[in-house]
């Protein structure tokens, strides 16, 4: 087989004069138990976009998002956001989890969850008040959660608790947010007011990465896209990415033929 084909964002380093890149990757490595999660990764996210990172089952793509917030320890490799270490661009990032990375037994509320993605308001250690609250209440019911608002999360159902942990991530005013796998088990409203959110954000300037496992709907959710299976296979405009070849690199025997000619709009 042909080595895997890569097809990079067009030259976004930055000259003296331009912004960096909200998130730069180069040589990620990670690994599990000495085997590769992520092999050498080189991944340059473009401004404002919409980015899915997709590929097969075990390719690595919460693993990116977990070493890139890191959460995971990496091997080797440098990640800067906005030109900057996590630690100095951390309040610029926005993260949604995977639902069953949660402790839903913990006794909070939405409203709670919500407000902690004010911290970079209130700061730490300190009293949440009305103000932050209220606030919190308007992230609430820009995702349609208001009247939820008191209700602990654990008694929500998957799609509503998804839609808490967007608005905290809202919340946080970021310039770049990370989501994985943010439509995993929730219903088709939710999923649109998911989609409605990101393109809001991405309108107001800002850039989403979302690990996305649904092929179908990858071209009309997002315009970037990263295919990944533990090494990169192509990134870029969402044209450029979805091709037969690339996808049969990506997914081989795991998708029919005619479904991978379906998504590449072959079908």
């Amino acid at each position: 087989m042909n080595p895997p084909r890569l097809i990079p964002f067009e030259d976004r380093r930055p000259r003296h004069d331009e912004a960096p890149s909200p998130l730069s990757v180069s040589g990620l490595t990670v690994a599990y138990d000495d085997k590769p999660a992520i092999w050498d990764l080189d991944f340059d996210a473009p401004e404002q976009g919409l980015i899915a990172i997709i590929g097969p089952n075990g390719a690595g793509k919460s693993t990116m998002i977990k070493a890139i917030l890191d959460l995971v320890p990496t091997l080797a490799g440098d990640v800067q956001i906005f030109g900057n270490r996590l630690r100095r661009a951390r309040r610029r990032v926005g993260y949604v989890p995977q639902r069953t990375s949660v402790d839903w037994d913990f006794p909070s509320s939405a409203e709670d969850v919500v407000a902690m993605g004010l911290y970079g308001e209130i700061g730490w250690c300190r009293p949440v008040r009305r103000r932050h609250r209220d606030a919190a209440r308007s992230y609430l019911d820009r995702v349609g959660m208001a009247d939820f608002a008191d209700r602990q999360i654990g008694q929500l159902s998957g799609g509503q608790q998804q839609r808490v942990f967007l608005a905290r991530a809202l919340a946080q005013k970021a310039d770049l947010y990370l989501m994985d796998e943010p439509f995993a088990g929730v219903d088709a409203a939710t999923e649109h007011a998911i989609v409605d959110v990101m393109r809001d954000v991405r309108d107001d300037g800002a850039t989403v990465i979302c690990v996305h496992h649904d092929l179908q709907t990858v071209a009309a959710y997002f315009d970037h896209a990263l295919i990944l299976n533990v090494r990169p296979v192509a990134a870029g405009p969402i044209l450029d990415v979805l091709t037969e070849e690339n996808l049969q690199t990506a997914y081989g025997g795991r998708l029919a033929a005619t479904e991978i000619r379906a998504v590449a709009g072959l079908g």
